[in-house]
């Protein structure tokens, strides 16, 4: 494993970037990073830091922060444990660099430049003042295929464009949520067969959840990870959120809803923008026996359609549902 260092040098409420466009053969050929590189024999972090730094840009650091360990591994490359940092002091005036272009690029727009998609993660961490943090990512060519931050999976999605295929990218679930990228859900209706119609089993959402806290919500609901398939996803989520073990065969396949809203939760932009595929599931549910994941459901209730949506449309009850979905479940029950 290879030791390098990285550092964001802070300015004017902007990061001094580095496009490297000036060697066909590096990994990061096009791309925007901040400066940093490779320990030298007996180095500490430290002393490279400054050396890399002065080498590159001819800026001396006089105040800087080590803010995460970065694990990053790739089938193109050897291995590197980067030592990541930020600083905000410093003297000197820049230069040009040998490895690209140096630019002084504002915050607010650093997400819409050309990076690896976990550079993205880490960023998103130093900009949110997190503690310091250990994040391993892994690659296959550029795409991003596995993220552990502090030893914990995160989660990544597979973007799509607006008529809901696949684009080549993925990112991680707060930056999808927080930029708005278009993404696959799963949405599994639990629904039981009476005389005069049918009956619906909503959630009520964890009030500790980061959005739509405490609100009332289809039966089951998740995201579908890069690389999955919508089915596996349903019977996934199904057995986390209420503990139902479902086969394929159980779950009926009813249409696509797409779904966008931006809001905010917590101070913090939310935006939900999403191709949900619809399931129902139709087998017998004793309320009694189902196993809640706390962290995402506090209680689960059955309701009349009829009487949901009337609740639903007049915002009896607190609920995330969208009322055209709603009103395609009933479209739908009828020819199942």
């Amino acid at each position: 494993m290879k030791l390098t260092t990285l550092c964001y040098i802070e300015k004017d409420n902007k990061y001094l970037m580095l496009h490297r466009n000036k060697k066909e053969n590096d990994l990061s050929h096009n791309m925007w990073i901040g400066v940093g590189g490779h320990f030298e024999d007996e180095e500490t972090p430290d002393e490279c830091l400054l050396r890399e730094v002065k080498e590159e840009t001819n800026l001396t650091l006089t105040n800087y922060k080590l803010r995460g360990i970065i694990t990053f591994l790739s089938n193109e490359a050897e291995g590197e444990y980067m030592f990541l940092y930020t600083a905000n002091e410093f003297n000197g005036e820049l230069k040009e660099c040998d490895e690209g272009e140096l630019e002084w690029i504002d915050k607010k727009d650093l997400f819409k430049l050309n990076f690896w998609t976990g550079d993205e993660i880490f960023l998103k961490l130093i900009r949110d003042d997190y503690p310091l943090f250990s994040l391993k990512l892994r690659y296959d060519g550029k795409t991003l295929v596995s993220a552990n931050l502090d030893g914990n999976e995160l989660e990544l999605f597979d973007i799509l464009d607006d008529s809901g295929n696949k684009t080549g990218l993925v990112r991680e679930r707060s930056i999808v949520h927080e930029l708005g990228y278009m993404h696959k859900t799963v949405h599994i209706w639990a629904i039981r067969k009476k005389k005069d119609g049918f009956d619906v089993l909503l959630q009520k959402r964890s009030a500790n959840k980061d959005s739509f806290p405490g609100y009332y919500d289809i039966s089951s609901a998740g995201h579908i990870h890069a690389g999955d398939s919508s089915i596996d996803s349903a019977i996934r989520e199904l057995e986390e959120e209420l503990g139902i073990t479902a086969t394929k065969e159980e779950l009926h396949f009813i249409g696509i809803h797409k779904g966008i809203e931006d809001t905010e939760f917590y101070g913090k932009p939310f935006r939900n923008h999403e191709f949900s595929k619809m399931y129902v599931y139709m087998e017998d549910i004793d309320t009694d026996k189902l196993t809640l994941q706390k962290e995402e459901v506090e209680s689960v209730m059955w309701i009349d359609y009829e009487e949901g949506t009337k609740l639903i449309k007049e915002q009896k009850i607190k609920n995330c549902i969208f009322m055209d979905e709603w009103i395609k479940l009933k479209d739908m029950f009828t020819v199942i």
